[in-house]
């Protein structure tokens, strides 16, 4: 075990003794709010492209058929997944992985379950241009934009000097990608002083999160994310029966089967859950981890039996659904 994972779990074993004891206020010590997104210094944010990202986002042209946008697969209504085990790309086919929600994914350190795009720039193009995703060749897109006026006329005012190239679509849509932000939950409200923000089953479940349940150890810090990728034992559904997950990236062995941990900010709107979509519920995904997982290969040796008893799945869950933060109202588009 390396010195940053003897951190880690020397920290979560100290939350979660602070926890089991039900002294909330010294838990609140390890309370880490949302701070304010950061911006690249070569993406900076102005209002006028994150609105300009937000059309680009929900428009349908940009797919090769011109009928799937960004927000098929990440709909606000379904707290920006598609609500579906795996995601439907071109041609109505089913792909191998669940539609992860973007709430927060400015906050993270690799995008896409296997990691393979280090910022939001990156991943912006890659759905797009993917033959089985939206299926839509970058430069033709860029032509068929500059036959829009009203894109060219957007462009130019939010990049002057370059006007539509495929770097500014996805610097666009990034922008827009980081204001989709989840925050001031029950659980920050607690935190901020509303004792009465969290139900007494939410508390309960609180201290099974940071201890029992063990939780705490991959889904820590202010997005509920280590950023990291672990096997947790998935009996793999959908057409991708062996994916390699991070190992298709990394070709290190240890990373086969491994996934990016999720935020758990408005988890509760992302329904189904996993990388391929395989539970249901929260509740299911409980009692996944309650029996230790299903596939013991290459399976994390934090992934173990958990004992948890009905009423403790129970009050975990609400304190699941007490990490939703405050609704948002989002107003499709109008299209040039």
């Amino acid at each position: 075990m390396n010195l940053l994972k003897i951190f880690i779990v020397g920290s979560f074993l100290l939350f979660a003794s602070l926890a089991c004891a039900g002294d909330f206020e010294e838990l609140k010590e390890f309370y880490e709010p949302l701070p304010a997104m950061k911006h690249p210094a070569d993406n900076p944010w102005s209002k006028e492209k994150e609105d300009l990202g937000k059309i680009l986002y929900f428009d349908p042209r940009l797919s090769g058929s011109n009928w799937i946008s960004c927000a098929t697969c990440h709909n606000p209504g379904l707290g920006w997944g598609d609500g579906l085990p795996r995601a439907i790309g071109d041609g109505q086919k089913e792909l191998g992985r669940h539609s992860p929600t973007i709430f927060n994914s400015g906050y993270f350190e690799k995008q896409l379950w296997d990691g393979r795009a280090d910022t939001l720039e990156q991943q912006a193009l890659g759905p797009i241009a993917a033959e089985g995703e939206m299926n839509q060749d970058l430069d033709a897109l860029v032509a068929e934009l500059k036959g829009i006026t009203g894109y060219v006329r957007l462009f130019k005012k939010v990049f002057p000097k370059q006007g539509v190239t495929k770097k500014n679509i996805a610097n666009a849509i990034a922008t827009f990608e980081r204001s989709v932000v989840s925050n001031n939950a029950p659980y920050d409200k607690y935190f901020a002083g509303d004792k009465s923000a969290m139900s007494k089953s939410a508390l309960n479940g609180m201290t099974l999160y940071f201890g029992k349940a063990k939780c705490g150890i991959c889904h820590n810090g202010p997005a509920f994310t280590d950023s990291g990728f672990h096997n947790i034992g998935v009996k793999q559904h959908g057409p991708l029966k062996n994916d390699p997950g991070r190992y298709g990236i990394t070709k290190d062995p240890s990373d086969k089967g491994a996934f990016k941990t999720p935020g758990l900010r408005d988890v509760s709107l992302s329904a189904p859950y996993m990388h391929d979509g395989s539970e249901k519920t929260l509740k299911d995904v409980i009692q996944f981890y309650n029996r230790g997982g299903d596939v013991a290969e290459n399976r994390s040796p934090f992934i173990t039996p958990l004992e948890l008893t009905d009423k403790e799945v129970d009050d975990l869950t609400e304190f699941l659904k007490a990490l939703d933060g405050e609704p948002q109202t989002v107003a499709i588009p109008r299209f040039p």
